[in-house]
């Protein structure tokens, strides 16, 4: 059943056009801006469901609640652009942010509009798939954004009313989800190099839930590096805010820097992910026996 509100969703990539249908199969109105989106944005938009409104200012003077979902780089610059059109509504920060730059957000955003601290955990919602928006912030707003995803694939847990252990949560989560995929295409590439990666399988197949098991994953990582790096920047910093190492996670994100070339493409193996690897760390002059 549709709570009368409208929701508007900046900007719908992958995961934010799944979980605005999910939003939209419920019977609200949720729009989004094509304005300067490209043509596989305006795709996922119209199969998700959204309407389109041309202009910003437009899209936030209909909308009771804005949920952005964007590259972490790209969050504040679309926060500074909701706040300068002094959006009244609810403010969803649903990105891959540290703490201290949702609080930025905050203050700014938070002049005109009730700010929530989002993060989406999980697959995108399509098909079987379900995801949580874990939510912190002012008790209405939240109650407000949980109506929006009754009964559908998004479970949206509230964590308290103070800002960023939305932001905490997703970052911890992606601390060790995402740099144990790059561990893991390194261990698989060092294995295969020496003729002993069917020997590392054998050893983490024993262990139940190894991503190591999981080869054809390291080709869909090297796909989403271009997302991957500036969240483990993020969770970097997060970590150096309270005193904890973070050279492991800028190390990650480097070698996901590695795989440039490899944005969003779908045809990649294992072996060609690897290989594009070494290539790159060949061309950057990399720390190799005939180097040293």
């Amino acid at each position: 059943m549709t709570t009368g509100q409208v929701l508007g969703v900046l900007h719908p990539g992958s995961m934010g056009a799944a979980v605005a249908a999910c939003a939209a199969s419920t019977g609200t109105r949720v729009l989004w801006c094509p304005a300067g989106r490209s043509g596989a944005s305006v795709r996922r938009a119209e199969q998700a469901g959204l309407e389109p409104v041309p202009v910003l200012e437009e899209l936030l003077a209909q909308c009771d609640v804005v949920l952005s979902l964007c590259p972490p780089a790209a969050a504040e610059d679309v926060a500074a652009q909701v706040a300068a059109l002094a959006f009244a509504g609810v403010f969803v920060e649903g990105n891959a942010i540290n703490p201290e730059r949702m609080v930025r957000i905050a203050e700014n955003v938070g002049r005109n509009a009730v700010v929530v601290d989002g993060a989406v955990i999980g697959s995108p919602p399509i098909g079987a798939k379900r995801c949580a928006l874990y939510l912190a912030g002012p008790a209405d707003a939240t109650t407000a954004v949980e109506a929006l995803f009754t009964g559908t694939a998004v479970s949206v847990p509230v964590l308290g009313d103070e800002l960023g252990k939305a932001s905490a949560l997703k970052l911890s989560y992606t601390a060790y989800q995402k740099a144990s995929r790059v561990l893991a295409a390194l261990a698989y590439g060092l294995a295969e190099h020496h003729g002993v990666d069917q020997e590392l399988l054998d050893v983490a197949d024993k262990r139940a839930g190894s991503y190591l098991v999981e080869i054809d994953y390291i080709a869909k990582t090297a796909g989403r590096a271009w997302r991957w790096a500036p969240e483990l920047e993020e969770a970097a910093d997060a970590l150096g805010r309270v005193g904890l190492p973070d050279e492991l996670l800028r190390a990650a994100a480097a070698t996901l820097d590695l795989w440039t070339d490899a944005k969003d493409r779908k045809d990649l193996t294992a072996q060609e992910a690897i290989a594009m690897l070494k290539k790159a760390q060949r061309l950057e002059g990399g720390d190799t026996p005939s180097n040293r």
